[in-house]
Order: C-alpha cells, then structure tokens, then sequence
C-alpha cells in the first residue's frame, strides 16, 4: 500500500491549488448514485496528482483509489483536497491517504450543511428578500454577490489552509468547530427572528362592537358605538406577536413528524380560508 516512488518533491504551487479549487466548483457534475462525487472530487486533484507522481503506475494507483466513493460538502471539499494534496505530495502510506479521505468527508458534509446551507444561505437570502420585498431591484443582486463572495473566499481559502497545515489542520479544526458552530448558529437564529418580526404578515381581524355613553358638548350624554380589536390588542402585549405564535406552531409540528410539505399545504389553505372569511 505505498507508491513506488518514495521521493518527495515539494512540486505544488499556488497556481496548481488555484487550479484545483477552480475545477473543485464542477465536483458535482457526474454525480451518481453509486460512487456520489467521486468523478468530479478526481477531476478536482487530477492536476496535483500529475504533478506529485512521476511514476505512471503510482499515478494509477492513487487515481484508483481516488475514484472510489466519496461525497462530502461542495464547500468544503477544498479543505480536504488541500489536506490530501499535502500527504500525496509528502508520499504518504496509500490506505493512510484513504482513511483520512474516508473519516473528512462525513463530518464535512454535516457541518456544512448546517452552517451553509441553513445559515449561511439564509442570511444572503433573508438580506436580497427584504430589499426585493422593498420594491428594489438590488435585492437579487445583493443576495448572490454576498453568497458568491463567502463562496469563493471559503474555496480557495480552506484549500490553501488544508494544504498548508496538512494534517495539523485536523486536531484545530475539531477544537475550533465547536465554538464556531455555536457562535455561527447563534447568528443564523437571530437573522431568522428577526425575518419573523419582520415579514410575517399574520394579523387578526377578530374583535367586537360595544356602546358607551360619553358627555355630549351640550352638557348632555351621548351613545357612541366603539369596536375592541383583538388584533391590536395582542400587538400592545407584544409586537408581531401572531407571527410567532404561528412559528412555534410549525417547530412543534414539524418536531411531531408533520411534513414540511404539509405545512405548506395547511398555511396555504388557512391564508385563503381565513382571508374570504375576513378574519386573518
């Protein structure tokens, strides 16, 4: 299980991880249900690869044992392209190369699934919807400018720092990750509150009418009818306070197993009973 050629030639360079993480954007292109991303994570480390093994059979052998299944999260996968870069550059054991390859793809595809796709997706999101919501045109425009930017910059960086910290990279990672993932979560919570109070569009028109008597300019009294909303009412104990009452709702729902997709369902046909019916 280790190449033939045991020499190690410090042979990639910054232009060569630029080029990786440039090919790293199409790890999803032959995605397949037998071996996931293991084409495109391939065609990402192919260039490094050429340039490490200068034997023909160690470059098949470790092209082999790259294409075997692999699947891990689009944005991270440069941090261990970096990270296995390093060792094949190193000529490291080949089952040493594919256990580390194996025990990063798992843990990555979680924690980037949580961080971008819940978090980070959802600020860049929640940014360009309230300014389209707005009436601006800038909102689609701030949206994927933000969400490309923390792309690219997350790409090549976690490349250079896979690469340059080699295996080190690991044990700080897993120290770091859990702070960064509360204090990440943390964020992605507030933005999402803030959403609540800000576009929830829940209102009640419930309330009823009462008659009270009032003194009349002429010294006398007179009967006024007045109108107690409920609506309103709920507003003074707290803003927006339907809007999460709602939201809790839908968590307690979906902690019951009820379908998202019936959630939808249930809101949708609410909106429209409620509204012909005069009273949300």
């Amino acid at each position: 299980m280790e190449y033939r050629d045991k020499t190690v030639r410090k042979v990639i360079t910054p232009s060569l991880l630029n080029k990786m993480t440039i090919r790293s954007f199409f790890c999803q292109e032959a995605f397949n249900m037998e071996r996931m991303q293991a084409a495109g994570w391939l065609y990402t480390i192919l260039p490094g690869l050429e340039a490490i093994h200068q034997d023909k059979e160690d470059l098949k052998e470790s092209m082999k044992m790259h294409m075997e299944f692999f699947n891990t999260h689009p944005l991270l996968i440069t941090f261990i392209a970096g990270l296995v870069v390093a060792m094949e550059e190193n000529k490291e054991n080949v089952e040493s190369i594919r256990s580390v390859r194996v025990s990063t793809m798992g843990p990555l595809g979680g924690i980037g699934d949580s961080l971008f796709w819940l978090t980070f997706l959802t600020i860049a999101s929640s940014l360009g919807a309230s300014l389209a919501l707005q009436g601006s045109v800038a909102g689609p425009i701030v949206f994927l400018v933000i969400f490309n930017a923390m792309q690219f910059a997350l790409k090549f960086g976690f490349m250079y720092y896979g690469y340059n910290t080699g295996v080190k990279s690991m044990a700080a990672l897993q120290q770091n990750t859990a702070k960064f993932t509360r204090a990440i979560n943390i964020l992605g919570l507030t933005v999402i509150g803030s959403m609540i109070a800000t576009f929830g569009g829940l209102s009640l028109k419930l309330g009823y009418s009462y008659k009270e008597f009032k003194e009349a300019a002429n010294g006398g009294f007179e009967e006024v009818t007045k109108y107690m909303d409920f609506g309103a009412q709920l507003d003074k104990v707290m803003p927006r306070l339907l809007p999460v009452l709602y939201t809790f709702l839908m968590l307690y729902l979906i902690k019951k197993k009820v379908s998202p997709v019936w959630l939808v369902f249930i809101t949708l046909i609410a909106g429209v009973l409620g509204h012909v019916a005069g009273v949300i």
